[in-house]
């Protein structure tokens, strides 16, 4: 299959979770033999229009990531890539607006996969790549509901979710330093105070805590232990790889989610497939307790003193260091649902 992925901007610009997920999606298509070609600003050095890495062609449409100008290129390059399906990229909408119009003229099927609508970007053009999408992707139900605000059909959103590679989970060690964990980047939603409020209610028991993530809000994390007298249980290890954050999740018990605001709780998700119990905060902005509700060894909590119950509760569950109800979100079983969308467009096209 021939697919061209539509996204102004790569990870080479900068890592983002979106930019991150488009890039898993074009290498595990790259990697089953199809033919993947990413239309993109330049990234690479020297005036050469192509670069290719991992499998995947990336071809230049502008030479520096200018929204406007990248819409206004990419019909003509999108003709030139001569794609049977084009996976676009909602953010910045012009890009997904401008694709959907080509596929039209080219006689193409356009997938634009939803991973968040961005403050900066106009919600006309959002409403516009909404209603003419023959397909869209979001990785959460809480996302899929804002699509479908912004105009999409029913039966145009699939919710793919971000996904695990449980290869590396299994074959993993285990570290078994920390009972709780804590890992999210420590930005102004990460609302780590619930997490330490939570484990101040429980002084008397004996545990060891770590908050594995770095952020502008760690240092007013690191006050808060201090102030409520458990800076000596609880360990903040800064960023760190899956290579060094997997063995963590393995060997903890409990990991705990309180963000406000999560499009897809990524860290959360692995933590699970490792055997953690899931304690999740619940909040409106985030779509974390989509993936604890109706899970045996998981629970919904609205306060730190609920946190405090839930995570005593937990220490009657046996522990685990691999949860094999999770495998759905392994890669592959993900990346089949996307080729599934794929297939019926392309049998819908046909």
């Amino acid at each position: 299959m021939r697919v061209a992925f539509v996204s102004l901007f790569t990870p080479h610009h900068g890592e983002t979770p979106a930019r991150t997920r488009t890039r898993r999606f074009a290498r595990l298509l790259a990697d089953r033999g199809h033919r993947v070609t990413w239309l993109c600003a330049q990234w690479w050095g020297g005036d050469h229009d192509a670069f290719e890495e991992e499998g995947i062609t990336y071809r230049r449409v502008t030479r520096e990531p200018a929204p406007a100008r990248f819409a206004a290129t990419l019909p003509a390059a999108l003709r030139r890539a001569s794609p049977e399906l084009v996976h676009a990229v909602n953010s910045p909408p012009g890009g997904a607006v401008a694709a959907e119009l080509a596929g039209r003229l080219l006689r193409v099927p356009v997938l634009v996969d939803w991973w968040d609508d961005r403050p900066t970007d106009a919600a006309s053009r959002y409403r516009l790549a909404a209603r003419g999408a023959d397909a869209v992707l979001t990785p959460a139900r809480t996302v899929r509901t804002r699509v479908w605000e912004h105009g999409a059909g029913d039966d145009a959103v699939t919710v793919v979710p971000e996904s695990v590679d449980y290869d590396a989970i299994r074959d993993a060690p285990v570290d078994d330093r920390f009972d709780l964990i804590y890992s999210r980047r420590l930005d102004r939603h990460a609302n780590v105070e619930t997490f330490l409020l939570g484990l101040a209610e429980l002084r008397g028991r004996d545990w060891n805590a770590a908050v594995i993530g770095d952020g502008p809000e760690r240092a007013a994390a690191e006050r808060t232990a201090s102030d409520l007298r458990i800076d000596d249980r609880v360990t903040f290890l800064g960023d760190l790889p899956a290579a060094e954050r997997i063995p963590l999740f393995r060997g903890a018990h409990v990991v705990a989610w309180t963000a406000t605001r999560e499009t897809f709780a990524s860290d959360l998700l692995c933590a699970l497939a490792c055997g953690c119990v899931g304690l999740v905060e619940y909040q409106a902005g985030s779509s974390a307790h989509e993936l604890v509700e109706g899970r045996e060894r998981s629970s919904l909590v609205t306060s730190p003193a609920e946190l405090a119950a839930e995570i005593a509760d937990a220490s009657s569950l046996d522990h685990r260091t691999v949860d094999e109800t999770y495998a759905e979100y392994d890669h592959d079983a993900v990346l089949e649902t996307v080729l599934k969308r794929y297939r019926t467009l392309l049998n819908e096209e046909s």
